[in-house]
């Protein structure tokens, strides 16, 4: 019976580490909401990977055009900010993602950007690829990796409107992100375009799952199992309570299943206790 209870206990406490929602052992982590990367935001990106002088590379992949060269907006807007090295990294083909020539760029690296468009193209052209590998090592020695929209979610552990038919579809045809946070779901564009309710149909189904959502213009900064909110707008939480500065003995909330709250710059939030930082 005491094996019984030990093995019980295992098992338990084994399910709970499972869904703890962690961030990256090493790096930081740069999460935009879309819309116009803001002149803090970019700032921070370049300072985190250790400045101008800091090699970096920009992944344009996800907004589906055949050719990207080097004058992509952002990696322009790098370079307006005085980064000297910056390359642009693209390919639909997971045959090249696997070649030396192409990730050679970012061997190198100290941060990485990846673009707005549609998530799953960055799942079909660079998931357990070489160029996946290589990203992670980045990140693993310290490095920054940044995105904004579709580079937003495909930072979480599920894929958020991956559907290849439209961006409608919360739980589409890819569901997989590349996890640089674990037991996460990232949208974005949340309340520039009403999608404060979307959330909902992912954590119905997956309620294990820690769900955000960053407005445009908005980053969360993550290091280690926290973050810290920079940027114009709000970030939304779902997990299961809420939160206010003044509060909520006196407001009528519905079901925990149905909670969300924001979060503005400054305020900071550790994913792995899922509670908001006070202190």
């Amino acid at each position: 019976m005491k094996k019984f209870f030990f093995v019980l206990l295992f098992a338990l406490t084994a399910n709970a580490q499972e869904h703890l929602t962690t961030g990256p052992e090493n790096g930081t982590l740069v999460i935009v909401g879309g819309g116009r990367v803001v002149d803090t935001i970019t700032k921070k990106y370049i300072e985190l990977a250790g400045g101008i002088d800091a090699p970096m590379v920009v992944i344009p992949t996800a907004g589906g055009d055949d050719i990207y060269g080097e004058d992509y907006y952002f990696a322009e807007r790098l370079r307006a900010f005085g980064v000297k090295k910056v390359t642009v990294v693209h390919t639909y083909d997971r045959a090249e993602a696997d070649t030396e020539a192409f990730t050679q760029p970012l061997k190198d690296a100290k941060a990485v950007w990846f673009g707005g468009g549609r998530q799953w193209r960055l799942v079909d052209a660079y998931a357990d690829t070489k160029t996946e590998q290589l990203i992670w090592e980045v990140l693993n020695k310290g490095g920054v990796i940044g995105g904004s929209s579709a580079g937003a979610t495909i930072q979480g552990s599920y894929l958020a409107r991956g559907d290849t038919q439209n961006n409608q579809i919360m739980m589409g045809d890819h569901e997989e992100g590349f996890g640089f946070i674990k037991n996460i779901a990232i949208d974005q564009h949340v309340l520039a375009r009403n999608r404060q309710f979307d959330m909902f149909n992912i954590l119905k189904n997956r309620p294990e799952l820690l769900g955000i959502g960053i407005d445009e213009s908005t980053a969360v900064i993550v290091k280690g199992d926290q973050f810290e909110v920079v940027g114009a707008s709000k970030v939304l939480i779902y997990d299961g309570t809420f939160w206010s500065r003044e509060g909520s003995q006196l407001k009528n909330l519905p079901s925990k299943d149905n909670l969300f709250y924001f979060l503005q710059s400054g305020d900071r939030y550790d994913m792995k206790s899922r509670s908001v930082v006070t202190d």
